[in-house]
């Protein structure tokens, strides 16, 4: 029993998948609020491009 939980503790393979998640959920932010921040300028710009084409 010892050596099975000595194992465990030893055992990182759980903490890298945990860090793999965190930096995906970070990246997943960064996006997020970077298309917030630009979309409405973006969508602007777009629209803009568009009346020039249609006129």
């Amino acid at each position: 029993m010892k050596n099975l939980f000595t194992r465990f503790a030893k055992d990182e393979s759980g903490a890298t998948a945990i860090e793999y998640g965190l930096i995906a959920a970070l990246i997943s932010v960064v996006c997020i609020a970077t298309w917030r921040l630009i979309g409405p300028a973006l969508e602007a710009k777009y629209t803009e491009i568009l009346t020039a084409l249609t006129t």
